[in-house]
């Protein structure tokens, strides 16, 4: 048989140690009935490569079981041969990398963290980032996307964030503009002695922390249950730019919150809405995207439409295009 024993047809590949249902199955149903058609094969030629069927030797069209025990015997040896064949083929690898990693001093290179890993869990992510921020010596960006659970910011995010401000560290905060008038958020900040900033955009990514600018975590499911833990540095220096450059476009909210004036009768908020309603989004993404439940987007969206005159939506898009109002928008961008 040789290498017989490893089979491919028609997308199953397996060897004796790996033998399919299907297979062993219509081999039972030989061995009862002493012969089967050799057209129900078809599908399944292990079963003659194995040598567990054969051609009858007085019809061609019938093929004949052979005998279990006659049968086991063989793929034992076999399958004892390939085992001794992978071994030898293990130990000449082995021998032929033993200089080159004498040379290389791969034993240091390779117990040397990946620059990426999935974690999966909430107790391991946990675990992972408590552990990252205890060994942090600068700084901790965050992005938050939306409110953060009371209790986990009391009992968790507390203690973690004020042991890192007393060794001297500081924390950049992101938040949805949404959060601005959540009394919960600014007393987590203000339970904190150190250099705590955070501010607030009508937009931002998804939930992002950085620390010390060479190690990461980003959620890579939305349900938060896994995470990725990023040491790569050219990745986490991305990562950390992109939050630069949302921090520079942020209005302040703690430790002194700026209220940004309204312009023309039109609210930051309504200004964000209206660039979304121009780029045709529907009422649910853009609630979702500016972190807002639909019925307070709808709101502003018939607030906007009344400003300007509009009776349809298609209307509102471009009376908000003419109207000028996104004007101040365009130069931040």
């Amino acid at each position: 048989m040789g290498d017989g024993l490893h089979v491919i047809a028609k997308g199953h590949e397996h060897g004796p140690a790996e033998f399919c249902e299907a297979g062993l199955s219509l081999y039972g149903r030989a061995l009862r009935e002493h012969r089967i058609p050799a057209e129900d094969s078809e599908h399944l030629p292990c079963l003659l490569d194995f040598g567990l069927l054969h051609p009858d030797s007085e019809d061609p069209k019938w093929l004949r079981p052979l005998a279990p025990a006659v049968a086991l015997s063989r793929l034992l040896s076999e399958s004892a041969r390939d085992i001794a064949r992978r071994r030898h083929h293990e130990a000449r690898l082995t021998e032929a990398f033993e200089p080159l990693l004498a040379l290389d001093g791969l034993s240091e290179s390779v117990a040397k963290a990946p620059d990426i890993v999935l974690l999966t869990g909430f107790d391991r992510i946990n675990e992972a980032i408590g552990r990252t921020m205890d060994e942090a010596r600068e700084e901790l960006l965050t992005v938050v996307p939306g409110r953060r659970s009371p209790v986990r910011l009391r009992d968790v995010g507390l203690p973690r964030e004020q042991r890192l401000l007393s060794r001297g560290c500081r924390i950049r905060t992101l938040y949805q503009d949404t959060t601005r008038h959540d009394l919960g958020v600014v007393a987590h900040f203000e339970r904190l002695t150190g250099d705590v900033q955070v501010r607030t955009l009508d937009e931002v990514t998804k939930r992002l922390l950085i620390v010390d600018r060479s190690v990461a975590f980003l959620p890579a499911r939305e349900d938060r249950s896994h995470a990725l833990e990023i040491r790569q540095p050219a990745l986490v220096s991305f990562l950390a730019t992109v939050f630069d450059r949302l921090w520079a476009l942020a209005t302040p909210m703690y430790p002194e919150a700026v209220r940004v004036p309204s312009a023309d009768g039109v609210t930051p908020r309504q200004r964000a809405i209206a660039l979304l309603l121009v780029e045709g989004h529907t009422d649910t993404v853009i609630a979702a995207r500016l972190g807002l439940n639909i019925r307070t987007a709808r709101l502003h969206i018939a607030k906007l439409a009344a400003l300007l005159g509009s009776e349809s939506r298609a209307q509102l898009g471009y009376l908000i295009a003419e109207s000028g109002i996104l004007k101040g928008e365009d130069a931040d961008q």
